[in-house]
């Protein structure tokens, strides 16, 4: 058995290089289909958006800026397991673990917690893996069509704990709204 006939595949072609006819040297034929598909889109009906005025639907499964979540109470979910970091396909995510003191009680629901969590937005892809691996559904991407602000340091798309952490205000009406229904 020869290499030329394994096809792991099974899509394996023989390529002819058979020689071209006159009038397929004069690319007429390729030229004309082009302008048919241009003409064809010319009558159309044009598909724009007058964006002040107009704003486009967004998807329902639209993915925006990460938020690290807090519960009722204020603490972190956050528990530092690393899955969020190991599902990143663009490794975007960097965290390092500490063991909570006794007077943080108040601050992080485990004895584990993140005391350094990074996102590197220059790399992330924004394809929610992260959010879907977390087994206590610390982190996710909100509905906000705020991604990442423009800036010329490298520095400032590293976002760190204090761009990423849900304020205390939002994870007090989460609550609220939670326990309403």
């Amino acid at each position: 058995m020869s290499i030329e006939t394994i096809s792991l595949s099974g899509r394996k072609k023989m390529v002819s290089n058979k020689e071209m006819t006159f009038l397929e040297r004069m690319y007429l034929v390729a030229i004309v289909k082009g302008l048919f598909i241009t003409f064809k889109h010319l009558f159309r009906k044009k598909i724009t958006i007058h964006y002040p005025e107009q704003v486009r639907e967004m998807s329902p499964v639209y993915r925006g800026q990460h938020q690290l979540k807090r519960d009722e109470q204020g603490r972190e979910n956050c528990t530092a397991c690393g899955l969020c970091a190991l599902s990143c396909p663009a490794e975007a995510i960097t965290m390092k673990a500490a063991e909570r003191k006794a007077d943080e009680k108040h601050l992080y629901r485990e004895e584990k917690y993140a005391s350094i969590y990074e996102i590197n937005m220059l790399r992330c892809i924004f394809c929610g893996l992260c959010e879907e691996a977390c087994p206590k559904d610390a982190i996710y991407l909100t509905t906000s069509k705020v991604l990442v602000p423009s800036s010329y340091e490298r520095e400032d798309f590293i976002f760190g704990k204090d761009r990423l952490v849900m304020p205390l205000d939002v994870a007090i009406k989460n609550a609220q709204l939670n326990n309403a229904n």
